[in-house]
């Protein structure tokens, strides 16, 4: 919206700043921060004073993890609703109104749609199961669906997002992805992200703080992905106006900053399935459409990993009758193994900046 407040310069020659994306860039993070750190107290104290709070289960679900957590049991839910208000502020406000940016708010507001009636059913209309898991993956598979036939059909983009680019690769493994399989592909991507996040999300900063570096990352990979020098030097296919992608991976920062300030340990206030199960779709999204899908992969090595725990396990107990950890996901494994809770969030912090910056890595290794 303010960028077109460039085309005024003859009047006052600082507006010309709006034109640079660096320039919206740090406004939308500045302005996200901000955002979410006045809108968070509001929000915190009205969702106490309804009790939008998680239920306690019992130790025979959840066994020593219950009285782990039993000061959680007051903990309102329901946070990702203002990493998203943030956003949407810093993005509109900052970004240019191109297809790719609303490709990706699209992807962000129906799953924070879903979200939301997941956590209001289990929270107000007081069912545990909340939204059955049919009916998310249906919704994760229609978006990517959509996702998808906006990106295929469209005149600029349809034949750049038929390429497939893997890391460490000069040139696109597959120069023309057939339609079938960019749908499995992009629901891979969007609705795997989207879940893996979720499972994420299961300690006191944990979710967001993965979040914080793989913005940070894909932040970068769509400022070089959108300009041409860089994206030639680098061995990149270039995407038209991929810049601004940079500006909702900037909002997406500025408010994972702000909402961690009141999610860190111990938490005023969980994301719960409206942040978590838009933020993976968003990053997904965003992975998609500069090109760095695979090097989600890399990028998202936490996520990648607590979801991978999840499948073993599942498969583990299925097929043999023995599980592989004490619990899943893999956090848990290590909070009934004694690991203190801080220590837990603070080393897979640890392994997500390693896992961002490895993924980053791979600009220069083609």
């Amino acid at each position: 919206m303010l960028y077109e407040l460039a085309s005024f310069e003859g009047f006052f020659g600082p507006l010309r700043l709006f034109r640079y994306l660096s320039f919206r860039c740090g406004f939308a993070l500045a302005l996200s921060f901000i955002v979410a750190m006045v809108i968070a107290p509001p929000i915190i104290r009205y969702l106490r004073k309804f009790k939008y709070e998680g239920t306690q289960r019992t130790e025979e679900d959840l066994g020593i993890l219950a009285k782990l957590h039993a000061d959680k049991r007051n903990t309102p839910q329901m946070g990702g609703i203002i990493v998203y208000i943030a956003v949407m502020a810093g993005v509109l406000l900052f970004a240019r109104p191109t297809f790719l940016v609303f490709v990706a708010l699209f992807v962000y507001t129906v799953l924070t749609v879903l979200g939301f009636a997941d956590d209001y059913k289990k929270l107000v209309r007081k069912s545990p199961d909340g939204i059955s898991g049919k009916t998310k993956l249906a919704v994760q598979v229609a978006v990517s669906f959509a996702a998808l036939c906006m990106l295929y059909f469209s005149e600029e983009y349809g034949g750049i997002m038929r390429e497939l680019w893997v890391p460490f690769l000069k040139s696109p493994l597959i120069a023309a992805m057939p339609f079938w399989f960019m749908f499995v592909f992009f629901f891979f991507v969007i609705g795997g992200s989207s879940n893996a996040l979720n499972l994420t999300d299961g300690v006191d900063g944990l979710a967001i703080g993965c979040t914080i570096t793989t913005a940070l990352a894909y932040g970068i990979f769509s400022y070089v992905s959108g300009n041409t020098i860089a994206a030639e030097y680098l061995f990149l296919r270039y995407v038209p106006q991929c810049g601004e992608l940079t500006v909702i991976c900037c909002a997406l920062l500025g408010a994972s900053l702000a909402f961690l300030w009141y999610n860190a340990h111990p938490a005023d206030i969980f994301m719960g399935d409206t942040g978590s199960l838009a933020l993976g779709g968003l990053i997904g999204v965003i992975a998609i459409m500069t090109l760095q899908p695979i090097t989600l992969v890399i990028i998202g090595g936490v996520s990648v990993m607590e979801a991978m725990s999840v499948i073993l396990q599942v498969g583990s107990y299925k097929i043999r009758k023995k599980r592989i950890f004490r619990r899943s996901p893999i956090h848990h494994h290590f909070e009934e193994g004694g690991w203190a809770e801080t220590r837990i969030i603070v080393r897979f912090w640890i392994i997500s900046l390693i896992c961002a910056l490895a993924g980053l890595a791979t600009l220069k290794l083609r």
